[in-house]
């Protein structure tokens, strides 16, 4: 059994309803966090044990959170905002579970979390690869210590974004004001968490909701009425009948605007 489990089992936390003590207690009691924690204290040790040359190490964690920006940027955009995955009763599931029900209950804590089954492989398959060309087992190693990291780094910033919790440093504020947009305006723009180089370079940044027509789409991502009808599997899933698909979730009429 996982520490501090006994918070999640049967218990739905949701985060404009939290404080900051009690987010910190529930993040780490999240059985996802160990397991990433767990994985990165298991992964710099082989990183140690395999490690001849410091500076392949150095550029490993030098490029490793750039290398990690422009993934979860493309994963984001191209993937958790595509259409492509609930339009198969393979993967409707596994869409419904990464960013469906994240958008359509954007403060539920459990939702908010990525899956494991979903990251610990996109973590690996990312980190590894790039890794071992910097430095060899020991790069490869280091890398996914560093992409699991910083997955923890980015959950708990994403967290503080939905939080009912006022930040006092203006860069948070800024990064709490951008992700809001992006859930509760306009989905199509603002995809980093922590970091939106990405979506200037490619031209999805918007700083303020008035350069942005408030998109019909925001909480269901464009999976409405006529989607479910045509590929019903997340509707049923979710316990809607298909071609009734709320524009906007009664979970979501209490959270706070940018």
């Amino acid at each position: 059994m996982f520490f501090g489990s006994s918070l999640w089992n049967g218990r739905t936390h949701y985060l404009d309803k939290m404080t900051l003590r009690e987010l910190v207690k529930a993040y780490f009691a999240f059985p996802a966090i160990q397991i990433y924690l767990v994985s990165a204290a298991i992964s710099v040790g082989f990183a140690v044990a395999l490690a001849s040359d410091v500076w392949p190490l150095l550029l490993v964690t030098v490029l490793s959170p750039s290398l990690y920006g422009i993934v979860w940027y493309l994963l984001h955009r191209h993937v958790l905002h595509g259409n492509w995955l609930y339009k198969s009763s393979l993967t409707a599931s596994v869409w419904k579970r990464i960013h469906f029900d994240h958008h359509q209950d954007p403060n539920n804590l459990s939702v908010l979390f990525g899956a494991p089954y979903t990251t610990m492989p996109t973590i690996l398959a990312v980190t590894i690869p790039f890794g071992w060309f910097l430095g060899g087992p020991a790069g490869a190693a280091l890398a996914a210590t560093m992409g699991l990291l910083l997955t923890c780094f980015y959950e708990f910033c994403h967290c503080i974004e939905h939080l009912r919790y006022a930040p006092q440093y203006l860069f948070i504020q800024r990064m709490k004001k951008l992700h809001l947009a992006h859930h509760f305006h306009n989905e199509n723009g603002n995809y980093g968490i922590t970091d939106f180089s990405w979506d200037r370079i490619f031209r999805t940044f918007y700083s303020s909701v008035k350069k942005r027509p408030r998109s019909a789409t925001v909480f269901n991502l464009g999976y409405d009425d006529e989607e479910s009808k045509k590929f019903p599997w997340v509707a049923e899933l979710s316990g809607h009948e298909p071609g009734s698909i709320p524009a906007r979730p009664p979970a979501a009429s209490g959270d706070a605007r940018p």
